[in-house]
């Protein structure tokens, strides 16, 4: 079993990936001018850390602004049913 997995669909059907704790996870979502970047790793601590940027997109260049953070300790799995 995999540390990370992701799943994406689009014309020609659904693919998924998997990552590991040595080689993370990531991924690229875009449109022309806008897109999301997502990249996890595992921490020090050996804890789940996923980021989330902001891209310009196929035709916006290489810039990244981070958005967000999500780590375990974001999660609380007691208020799951």
């Amino acid at each position: 079993m995999s540390r990370f997995y992701g799943e994406v669909k689009g014309s020609r059907g659904k693919a998924s990936r998997m990552g590991g704790i040595k080689s993370g996870f990531w991924s690229h979502i875009r449109g022309w001018n806008v897109g999301v970047e997502v990249n996890c790793h595992v921490d020090e601590d050996g804890k789940d850390v996923i980021t989330v940027y902001k891209t310009g997109g196929s035709n916006g260049g290489l810039s990244l602004t981070k958005l967000f953070t999500v780590t375990e300790e974001d999660c609380d799995y007691s208020t799951y049913p």
